[in-house]
């Protein structure tokens, strides 16, 4: 009598439902640490709500908080350090290295799922890429807490410097953006040490491993290793919104007395251009936004929106997907009937996933906004600051109108579901929902007769 075969528990799960799954267990165990008394500092108390909310923010690498980094005790802040750090990398990458320690094989269907973590495109070459992944991760944070020590130290002693150092190289880098300072980095406005540092992690880690890699591998040997038509689009990309972000953010703000007007001209710069990369789901800030004119605002807003790249550690319906709309957009307007980027043909199965993507988020980002206008019980909160507040947890930015403190519980659990939706990806949770994808068995006839615009 043969014993009928048991599949492993994780294995039944599809690589979208298995992240989901990770990241919701993660958050919950980073809830329940963060709640505990010894997770904060003397004299203040963090609830199981607020714990909750803020687990999230880590792991999301969003940035929006609840109370300042002093609420929480030393090891209260390295969960929320720890938390950032898997976030950034994935959960199911940090089981991938725990599996090479353990010297163990793994399976196609693991790395089948890996390869979706991490946006790689060639399922055989995961192994490679994951450990180029965690050394050019390391190499960075490092190398970006020892620029910033040179500013922290002098300022704040060996202990604290190198601490704010290294948290603000790890927080850069993962695209989180929770303070470190009250203000954020407001007192570094003029100062290009820090905030081009920041910004420099920011950039590498929202531009996505795979193009990071491509590009220096690109730069060895041009010849044999070429850039591929995905990393070719999110530079341009990116290139092409820092570039508008900081031409209008300074001439939105360059009067503004608020923010960039009290500054000389080489410092509003460097303020306008800081502003323009961290909307790519960063979260930091040197200028309050909560004085800068409504134009700013709603350009932040899509920038927030757009976010960072493919495979990188930010946010946001992400640079590909809004290149092939454009790209999509513009063929069909010169009465093309393909898609075509760098002299080569997009497919018509990744133009509906760029449209798919950008609906249900758009869907998402505005029933949330809604129920939070709904719930809003802040006399102080208006339509900016919600709506603001709303993009941003989507986006898994951080950034807000100093607007977190005053929502309420249930506006609180609406924008924690929100930054692990954002986090996940609308598409990626929709998958993760609808289960396995199933054969169709009729075709149906085309119908031609719908009117379109």
């Amino acid at each position: 009598m043969t014993r009928p075969v048991t599949r492993p528990l994780l294995s039944r799960f599809s690589a979208p439902q298995l992240i989901a799954l990770s990241f919701a267990v993660t958050i919950l165990l980073g809830g329940l640490l963060l709640s505990l008394p010894p997770a904060h500092a003397a004299g203040q108390t963090v609830g199981l709500l607020d714990a909750l909310f803020m687990a999230t923010s880590a792991l999301c690498v969003t940035g929006l908080a609840l109370f300042d980094l002093d609420t929480f005790s030393l090891g209260g802040q390295l969960v929320l350090l720890l938390l950032i750090q898997v976030g950034g990398l994935g959960i199911i990458t940090f089981g991938t290295v725990f599996a090479f320690l353990a010297h163990r094989r793994l399976a196609f269907s693991e790395r089948t799922r890996l390869t979706q973590q991490v946006s790689a495109f060639n399922v055989n070459s995961v192994m490679g890429l994951i450990r180029n992944i965690f050394l050019y991760t390391a190499v960075a944070e490092l190398l970006g807490a020892v620029l910033l020590a040179l500013r922290f130290v002098p300022q704040f002693g060996w202990g604290r410097g190198l601490y704010a150092s290294v948290y603000h190289s790890v927080m850069a880098f993962n695209n989180a953006g929770f303070p470190f300072f009250h203000g954020g980095l407001m007192n570094y406005t003029r100062d290009p040490l820090v905030s081009l540092t920041v910004a420099g992690l920011v950039i590498l880690g929202g531009m996505g491993f795979l193009v990071q890699l491509n590009v220096i591998a690109h730069l060895h040997s041009p010849r044999q290793n070429r850039l591929l038509v995905h990393s070719k689009i999110a530079l341009v990309t990116m290139t092409a919104l820092l570039l508008l972000g900081t031409v209008f953010i300074a001439v939105f703000e360059w009067n503004n007395p608020a923010t960039l007007g009290p500054l000389p001209t080489g410092d509003k710069l460097l303020a306008s251009f800081f502003q323009s990369v961290v909307p790519r789901t960063a979260g930091f800030n040197s200028l309050d936004y909560e004085l800068m004119r409504p134009a700013t605002l709603l350009l932040t807003v899509a920038l927030m929106f757009i976010g960072a790249n493919s495979g990188g550690t930010g946010g946001g319906i992400k640079t590909g997907t809004v290149y092939v709309m454009l790209a999509s957009a513009w063929s069909m307007v010169r009465g093309r009937a393909e898609t075509v980027a760098f002299e080569r043909r997009i497919p018509q199965e990744t133009v509906l996933r760029a449209l798919t993507v950008t609906l249900l988020s758009a869907l998402l980002v505005n029933v949330a906004f809604l129920l939070l206008l709904a719930m809003n019980t802040s006399p102080r909160l208006d339509f900016l600051h919600l709506f603001f507040e709303t993009v941003s947890a989507f986006g898994t930015v951080g950034l807000s109108m100093n607007a977190t403190p005053d929502t309420n519980d249930a506006q609180r659990v609406l924008l924690t579901l929100l930054m692990f939706l954002g986090r996940l990806g609308p598409l990626t949770f929709a998958v993760a929902v609808g289960g396995r994808p199933r054969p169709q068995d009729v075709s149906y006839p085309p119908e031609r007769d719908i009117l379109i615009g």
